[in-house]
Order: structure tokens, then C-alpha cells, then sequence
């Protein structure tokens, strides 16, 4: 890739990175409605962006890092909102997600250092919007999500498949290539379920 290119490529994707999650944020504070919105997936979020940014740190892959802290910041956001809405006891669901992957990276770095925390991490990223696609695809209604977010989310991880494939970097082409397949899940279950209700109305954010 060109001096010029790799760069512009990674300020895209700091930039679609933590500006996926604003549309979500917006619909939240305009709607107060959570259909379709997956808890465990706001949970899921602050722990792998924590993992991100330390992964950022110790192996100096610095393109990483304002996205990591970014989305950290975000889904912090998205976390009050969820309390606020639903109460204190949603907590339990957004732990259970933090807790439920967050804890694999462990592994990882255990048996392999960073190196093998960082194939963790790519790992969990791939998975991480999962929770997100099941609740999707079984929520009764899907009014709650912010499509631009999902679109910004396919962006960004198209673009950390193809930079981790020009830095030869695991982690970055298992958590871009896994990513890409969740969000167009989450963006085409929006689609299709959308069109089937009555008076539907597309709205971005």
C-alpha cells in the first residue's frame, strides 16, 4: 500500500470505528427503545475495546488505539443509556456479556504472550457482535437498531481485514474477516424484518 493510502485507511477506520456506535447512542436518547438491541452485546463491547487498547499498547500497533479508546468511551455511553432505560438490573445481561468473552484473551496471553492474546482478541472480535445478530434475528421487533451503525461497523471491519493483512497481523484479519460477516447479519435481518412491517419507515439513526 502506498505512503499515502495506509494511512488514510487507518484514520477511516479510527474514525467509522468509534462513530458506528454514535448512531445507536442518538437513537437510544431520541427513542428510549431497546428492541432488537442485544444487552450482552453492550457488555461485550467495553471489554474487548479494554483488550484493544491493551493489545495497542503492549505490541505497539498504535493505528489501533484511538478506535479502541473511542468505542471504550462509547459503549460506556450506551451502557447508561441501557441502565437508565431498562433500570439497574440490565446490568446483569451487559456482565454476563463482558464476562462471557472477555475472559478468553486470558488464555491466550498465557500460552502465548501478546502474540497469543492477540489471536484471542481477533478472535473475540470476530464473535463479538454476535450477540448482537442473535437478538436481531429473534427480537420480536428490530425497531431499536440504528442501521448506519451497522453499516459503519462493516466499514471498519473490512478495513482492519485488509490491514492486517498487509501488516501479516492475526488478530487484525480474524477480528476484520469475522466482523464483516456479523454486521452484514445484523444489516440484513434489519432489512428483512423492516420490510415486513406495516408503514415502515427507514430511519439511519
Amino acid at each position: 500500500m502506498s505512503s499515502f493510502f495506509l494511512p488514510a485507511l487507518l484514520v477511516v477506520a479510527n474514525v467509522t470505528g468509534a462513530g458506528m456506535i454514535v448512531p445507536q447512542v442518538v437513537r437510544l436518547a431520541r427513542t428510549h427503545r431497546l428492541d432488537g438491541v442485544s444487552l450482552p452485546w453492550a457488555g461485550v463491547g467495553i471489554a474487548m475495546n479494554l483488550w484493544w487498547l491493551a493489545y495497542a499498547v503492549a505490541e505497539q500497533v498504535w493505528g489501533i488505539a484511538p478506535v479502541s479508546l473511542g468505542g471504550l468511551v462509547l459503549y460506556a455511553v450506551i451502557v447508561g443509556q441501557v441502565l437508565q432505560i431498562r433500570g439497574i438490573g440490565a446490568a446483569r445481561r451487559m456482565i454476563a456479556g463482558a464476562a462471557g468473552i472477555g475472559w478468553l484473551p486470558i488464555i491466550g496471553l498465557l500460552a502465548g504472550g501478546w502474540t497469543g492474546a492477540g489471536l484471542a482478541i481477533g478472535l473475540c472480535y470476530s464473535i463479538q457482535f454476535a450477540p448482537a445478530a442473535w437478538e436481531a434475528l429473534r427480537a420480536p421487533s428490530v425497531d431499536g437498531i440504528a442501521p448506519l451503525t451497522w453499516v459503519l461497523a462493516w466499514i471498519e471491519a473490512a478495513i482492519w481485514f485488509g490491514y492486517g493483512v498487509h501488516l501479516g497481523d492475526g488478530a487484525l484479519v480474524l477480528g476484520g474477516g469475522g466482523g464483516t460477516v456479523m454486521a452484514t447479519v445484523i444489516l440484513a435481518a434489519r432489512a428483512v424484518r423492516s420490510q415486513h412491517r406495516p408503514n415502515h419507515h427507514l430511519q439511519l439513526a
